[in-house]
């Protein structure tokens, strides 16, 4: 079995970056997605680190046309699983004192992934 594990590095000039290890060591790229809105973006550079096996660079530019008033969580997951590897959200507008609504979006968007898990282990075992 694969773990990956993702470690955000920095957010700069718009673009969120970090960092992906994958054990073992594979000599394809993994494959991920990100989500926003439990859309995918296309616009996304996975790259290996030539120095270490295992370990890709990952560059995710934020689309300024998604940046809107509000709550914009970004989910990162690996698409055969649905695992979440890591999500960033972006708060616009006027500042909210609790933040509950990122984490309201970022549970829905989990929920979604749980239901379709659920769905598609009903049909696999009927």
């Amino acid at each position: 079995m694969t773990a990956m594990v993702l470690t955000k590095t920095q957010i700069r000039a718009g673009v969120w970056n970090g960092v992906l290890e994958v054990t073992p060591a594979e000599t394809s790229a993994p494959l991920i997605e990100v989500l926003h809105q439990d859309r995918p973006l296309d616009q996304f550079s996975l790259t290996p680190d030539t120095a270490q096996p295992g370990r890709y660079h990952l560059a995710v530019p934020i689309p300024a046309d998604l940046l809107n008033d509000g709550v914009q969580t970004f989910v990162i997951r690996e698409p055969g699983s649905g695992a979440t590897l890591d999500h960033f959200t972006i708060v616009t507008g006027e500042p909210l004192e609790d933040d509950i609504r990122a984490e309201m979006d970022l549970l829905r968007a989990e929920l979604d992934m749980l239901k379709r898990a659920f769905r598609r282990h009903c049909l696999e075992t009927m």
